[in-house]
């Protein structure tokens, strides 16, 4: 079994930065690919990024590139998603997940993973 647990999450001005940690315990983080997602009301979940378990490789939403960066610690068996430039849309409930794998599916953003945390409210507002 794989337990996640996100935190970081916080009320940030609009243009303010945002750390995101996943704690990743039951097996050691270095073997698997983990990947962030969102959902804010009445919307549907949308994935911020995937990263591999070999930490040369990530992909990221549209929505986010270029502001968000994804990074892991498999040391402290820990994933971050560092966000910049917020913006009141980036307004969500933040998850990460993993389905055991060691890579990001192609379709990572689409993927159903097996294993997901609680999520960690994010709110952008002035």
């Amino acid at each position: 079994q794989v337990q996640l647990v996100e935190s970081g999450g916080d009320l940030v001005q609009p243009g303010g930065s945002l750390k995101l940690s996943c704690a990743v315990s039951g097996s050691p983080l270095k073997h698997y690919a983990i990947a962030w997602f969102r959902q804010a009301p009445g919307k549907e979940r949308e994935g911020v990024s995937c990263i591999f378990s070999s930490d040369d490789d990530a992909y990221y939403g549209d929505s986010v590139k270029g502001r968000f960066t994804v990074s892991r610690d498999n040391a402290k068996n820990t994933v971050y998603l560092q966000m910049n430039t917020l913006k009141p849309e980036d307004t969500a409930v933040y998850y990460c997940a993993t389905d055991r794998l060691s890579w990001c599916p192609r379709d990572w953003d689409g993927y159903e993973y097996d294993y997901w945390g609680q999520g960690t409210q994010v709110t952008v507002s002035s």
